[in-house]
């Protein structure tokens, strides 16, 4: 197997001879705890084209984009570049081979130039050993004329907007002379002129040779920008195609190709009144006039791809961010929830699509996890807290969702992720809330877990209890959903009735 420093310093030289395929993938197998993010993938990038990966949330295709950019590393399988074996143990490597990702999240420095962020760790320096910053600016120049990016080399990149922060993404990959450039979700962030620009970048870079790989969850974008398209699906390849070869509906065929399970055990509970209503709610360059109503015992389920804002409404619906203007109301009370103090207040509940940054308090243990947000009120009598009474409240809580602890005393990091999801659900069901919100009630847990959660859900609609559930698990949605919403890019593009939806239709109004 050729060395990174090796691979690169004959890769400069041309001495490889050329093969069909720039970049191949074969036997790729990634494994995290209790997860298979990828099982037996093959893919392979032509020289000069740019090859859209389509799936949907967690398919399989950021991970593998981190393997060949050499973020992870892969349990098994094999990587060439330009018909020779190579082996990426850090993003360093892929550079020093020609392989460039830019990241969905950019990753440059506020505080520093454009110029200062493109040649990091590469500055050309002076006879006396100190940065040349006037070559430096002067190679950045010529860089941007060669891509056609209008931005001054010595600009605070913080002062730029998104869109030019990615334009300075793209410069800095193209400067280490990349053979191979992935883009993960580069559009997520950018206006309808914006990504005119980008594609224009894109298009050059591909007649200059470069082989592109576009990640996106966007249709329109495949049709426009791809020459090719591969499909994954749960952590596995389905099929490469011409793009001009298939249709929207071919694709979305590929993504969703799998049965409902009874894995979810919904309860057919009679509908009460309306229990949550929200009119027009927005929040500034977020979303826009989201308006929906729930029920009492209602499992509204809301769909949506990455970037379409279902995390940002539930956290405004919260109070975490409040919103710029609409309104909520509950049992037909307009509300002002500005803050999640206030939301707890009207009984409502919010499970964070993060457990180990936004829900568990790692150092803690289960009580303290469990008892959080009962302290204020329902276990205190007189200033003081009933601690008998509220550990009694929490074991009783943990025996009636079967949370597998040694003890209450029992750090929750040491508990398995099904378990720690039970005990932040027990945090919220301590409180009785009327409605409850869940956002992604069951990721990176497993299957037996999952199946417990949803009936931890659906015993909670048989007491009344408004849900409102978040997934990108397309089963999850439609197999628990009693009505399902659908977001794109910061709207809703359409209502489903359970009766009706389909993998299919849910795809075609998240892409819309």
């Amino acid at each position: 197997m050729v060395s990174p420093s090796t691979m690169a310093a004959v890769r400069k030289s041309g001495a490889i001879p050329n093969s069909e395929f720039l970049m191949t993938a074969e036997g790729i197998r990634k494994e995290f705890p209790g997860v298979v993010a990828l099982d037996d993938v093959s893919f392979r990038l032509k020289r000069g084209s740019v090859h859209a990966l389509m799936g949907e949330n967690g398919a399989g295709k950021s991970t593998l984009m981190k393997i060949l950019a050499g973020i992870y590393q892969p349990d098994r399988g094999r990587i060439q570049l330009k018909g020779a074996d190579i082996r990426l143990d850090s993003p360093l490597d892929a550079l020093e081979n020609g392989i460039a990702m830019i990241h969905q999240e950019l990753n440059l420095m506020a505080q520093m130039t454009v110029a200062e962020n493109i040649w990091i760790r590469r500055e050309p320096l002076t006879r006396f050993g100190f940065v040349d910053h006037a070559e430096m600016n002067r190679k950045t120049a010529a860089l941007f004329d060669r891509l056609n990016i209008v931005l001054h080399p010595q600009t605070d990149v913080g002062e730029l907007s998104v869109a030019n922060r990615q334009m300075v993404e793209i410069a800095k990959a193209v400067s280490y002379e990349s053979d191979v450039l992935i883009m993960d979700e580069p559009t997520s962030a950018l206006t309808e002129r914006e990504v005119e620009h980008l594609f224009r970048i894109i298009r050059d870079l591909r007649d200059q040779g470069i082989g592109i790989v576009y990640i996106t969850h966007k249709m329109n974008e495949l049709f426009e920008i791809a020459d090719e398209c591969s499909v994954f699906r749960d952590g596995r390849y389905i099929a490469t195609h011409a793009s001009s070869q298939v249709t929207r509906d071919d694709i979305i065929r590929m993504m969703v190709g799998r049965e409902i399970t009874q894995m979810f055990p919904k309860a057919e509970v009679p509908l009460g009144a309306v229990v949550l209503s929200v009119k027009n709610l927005t929040l500034n360059g977020v979303f826009k006039d989201v308006s929906f109503d729930v029920r009492a015992g209602e499992i509204l389920g809301v769909a949506g791809l990455v970037g379409s804002g279902r995390s940002n409404v539930a956290e405004t619906l919260f109070g975490v961010t409040p919103a710029s203007s609409g309104t909520i109301a509950i049992d037909g009370k307009q509300l002002a929830i500005d803050s999640p103090t206030e939301a707890i207040r009207n009984r409502m509940a919010f499970l964070t699509e993060d457990r180990k940054e936004t829900g568990c308090l790692l150092i803690l243990d289960v009580l303290e996890n469990m008892q959080i947000a009962v302290l204020q009120d329902k276990f205190v009598s007189r200033g003081f807290v009933e601690e008998s009474k509220v550990s009694a409240a929490c074991e009783e809580m943990c025996r009636k969702l079967r949370v597998k602890t040694p003890s209450l005393g029992e750090r929750i990091e040491n508990l398995s992720g099904g378990n720690q999801q039970k005990v932040l659900i027990g945090r919220w069901m301590l409180t009785d809330p009327r409605i409850l919100i869940l956002d992604e009630p069951t990721r990176g847990i497993d299957v037996g877990a999952k199946a417990e959660i949803h009936r931890l859900v659906s015993e909670m609609t048989r007491n009344g209890v408004a849900v409102i559930m978040i997934s990108s698990e397309m089963p999850e949605v439609l197999g628990m959903s009693d009505r399902i919403m659908v977001m794109h890019e910061g709207r809703v593009t359409g209502f489903l009735d359970r009766s009706e939806a389909t993998q299919i239709k849910v795809m075609d109004l998240a892409s819309r």
